[in-house]
């Protein structure tokens, strides 16, 4: 069974009257995260097109790149993406259900945010409107204004990518501490943690990014040490 079939069936409750935003509650534990998961990115993505007033057909293209969606599965993608659109939920309850349902796990937040910036840049434009929502989402989830950097950094072009922000250390840290912030990122980002995390597979190759960019960091850092 497919996610999006996963997804269609979570979502049948709708036709009793619930919004889309209510599922979230009733998909805490894996696998059925994975499946919450999928439908934050993809109700998040679809309320920031509201905030730059347009979809372009990259946006659209950014969530292929993100998931895999079989022709026979695309009604149900589509479904979840106009629901959430034109949901009377505003993005903030989105946002607060998403954090209430990852407590204390910042990394998945962090995942969401990757695929989140993903979207929001792929039609070449990274409107402030969209910097804003993202920003306020970040402030939902709890993350720190370093760890907003840090992803901003990697996928906005303007943003020249700081080596120790992305790596999530200071100027004066250590070497040997640097190191090891690099280490545990790279162990993070591994696919089996991932998955682990309650990711679905599709959104697993967005570590590929975050891998090449931490690896870059930690060179240049060393570059500049020697």
């Amino acid at each position: 069974m497919s996610i999006w079939t996963r997804i269609a069936q979570a979502i049948s409750a709708l036709a009793k009257g619930e919004g889309l935003s209510a599922v979230f509650d009733r998909l805490r534990t894996p696998p059925e995260r994975s499946v919450a998961f999928t439908i934050a990115v993809v109700a998040l993505g679809a309320k920031m097109a509201k905030a730059d007033g347009r979809v372009t057909r990259n946006e659209v293209s950014a969530f292929r790149e993100v998931f895999t969606i079989a022709p026979e599965e695309e009604d149900n993608a589509a479904r979840v993406f106009n629901l959430a659109r034109t949901d009377v939920a505003g993005y903030e309850e989105y946002a607060r259900r998403i954090a209430r349902m990852f407590p204390e796990d910042s990394g998945v937040l962090c995942d969401l945010m990757e695929g989140l910036f993903h979207v929001a840049v792929a039609d070449g434009n990274y409107h402030d409107a969209e910097d804003e929502f993202l920003s306020n989402v970040a402030g939902i989830f709890g993350l720190s204004e370093l760890q907003f950097r840090r992803v901003r950094s990697r996928f906005v072009a303007d943003c020249a990518p700081d080596p120790y922000d992305v790596l999530g250390v200071s100027p004066d840290t250590p070497l040997p501490e640097i190191r090891r912030a690099w280490l545990q990122i790279v162990r993070e980002s591994h696919p089996d943690r991932l998955v682990a995390r309650g990711l679905p597979e599709e959104a697993v190759r967005m570590a590929e990014k975050r891998l090449i960019d931490v690896n870059n960091a930690w060179e240049e850092i060393q570059a500049m040490a020697a």
